[in-house]
């Protein structure tokens, strides 16, 4: 079961469904299921009979959520608990997808799995109470926390930004922020990757941290982008400060992935070489939407 399947994360998972012909899908946007009614989720869960639950569904506007703050915690939050609560009802084992927001960015050091969290807005607050709430209520749920994710699928700052440098002569971009980009491809191989793990009994629960490898900011980022298309636009570094927005981001949310490394005993790909993969995807005629 694949909820928040019209999404970046949920298009790659069912791209990537087509690798695995021995295990049957059902992929549900928000208008198949709104995971925040309970009993609607229960009766779909015991029809269905799931065995793994990947849920994709989140409120992701992070400037809106400011302003949207039950909202956010409707979908961040109460429905991620609903489907930890029906998955230990069904034997369900429920893999939530979570974020690098739900630390401080204060830290100058790779943030482990333990490492202090502190949120610095509404989007982050939801998503670490979602992360609690699944816990509580099924602790042989899986977490994964990633950042600055970007796929051929959905906005994103790829996409964004592959159109912003291609129709402006100068544009400004955040230099003080430093992070890991993900591809969600990426991430949809490493999410089967568990799966397999668990089927194969290696029965992983707890929090993991995943993006590309690497260290970046979303000016480099940029660069980066602008390059592979021979976009003519001058970059400008400019600091947080000089680009407000409503909600404040972390500077610092550098993943450390050791642990998921070492549980499942994989390479993670560099994260220019991933970027590289989906710019070339998209200038191919690659997916829109």
């Amino acid at each position: 079961m694949v909820t928040g399947a019209n999404g970046q994360l949920g298009n790659e998972l069912r791209e990537l469904s087509a690798v695995y012909p021995e295990y049957k899908f059902y992929f549900a946007g928000r208008n198949v299921l709104d995971i925040s009614e309970k009993n609607l989720v229960l009766n779909f869960f015991e029809e269905h009979k799931f065995d793994y639950c990947i849920n994709c569904a989140a409120y992701t506007a992070v400037d809106k959520a400011e302003s949207e703050r039950e909202l956010s915690f409707l979908a961040n939050a109460t429905g991620p608990a609903i489907l930890a609560e029906v998955s230990g009802i069904t034997g369900t084992k429920l893999i939530h997808i979570s974020t690098d927001y739900v630390y401080n960015g204060t830290d100058h050091h790779p943030l482990k799995e333990d490492s202090a969290t502190g949120p610095v807005n509404v989007y982050g607050q939801s998503k670490l109470e979602g992360e609690r709430l699944v816990r509580t209520e099924n602790e042989k749920s899986l977490v994964i926390r990633t950042s600055w994710v970007y796929s051929s699928y959905g906005k994103n700052f790829v996409k964004t930004m592959m159109r912003l440098l291609s129709e402006r002569e100068e544009l400004n971009v955040v230099a003080d922020q430093q992070g890991c980009p993900t591809y969600a491809a990426d991430l949809a191989d490493v999410i089967m990757a568990f799966i397999d793990a668990d089927v194969g009994g290696s029965k992983l629960s707890g929090i993991y941290n995943y993006a590309n490898n690497g260290v970046t900011t979303w000016y480099d980022f940029a660069v980066l982008i602008g390059e592979m298309i021979g976009a003519r636009c001058r970059i400008n570094p400019v600091k947080s400060e000089a680009y407000p927005t409503p909600a404040v981001r972390p500077l610092y949310s550098v993943l450390d992935t050791s642990k998921i490394r070492a549980a499942l005993d994989i390479e993670i790909p560099f994260w220019k070489d991933s970027v590289v993969r989906c710019v070339e995807r998209l200038r191919g005629g690659g997916l829109a939407g």
